[in-house]
C-alpha cells in the first residue's frame, strides 16, 4: 500500500534590521537603495525620512549589518544599526 506524503511549504526565514541614518532627501535615498542593492542582492530596502532618525530599514534572509554599515559610511553617510 503506497501512502501520499503531504508538503507543507517551507517558510523562509525573514530578518528585519533598522538603522539610524542622516540621509536628507528622497534623492539620496534612492542613490543608496540602487548602490545597497547591488551589493547585497535578495533584500527589500526603504528609507523613512519623515522619522527623526531617518530609518533605513531592510529585510531579507541574511543581513550582513557590518557591510550595510561600510556601504553608507563609504558613501558619505552616517549609519547605526538600531
Amino acid at each position: 500500500m503506497m501512502m501520499k506524503q503531504a508538503y507543507a511549504p517551507t517558510m523562509k526565514d525573514t530578518m528585519v534590521e533598522v538603522f539610524k541614518t542622516d540621509v536628507q532627501s528622497v534623492d539620496q535615498s534612492i542613490k543608496l537603495i540602487c548602490k545597497l542593492s547591488q551589493y547585497i542582492p535578495e533584500i527589500e530596502i526603504n528609507f523613512d525620512l519623515e522619522d527623526c532618525d531617518r530609518i533605513l530599514r531592510i529585510k531579507g534572509e541574511h543581513i550582513p549589518v557590518p557591510r550595510v554599515i561600510k556601504l553608507m559610511n563609504n558613501s558619505g553617510y552616517y549609519c547605526e544599526r538600531l
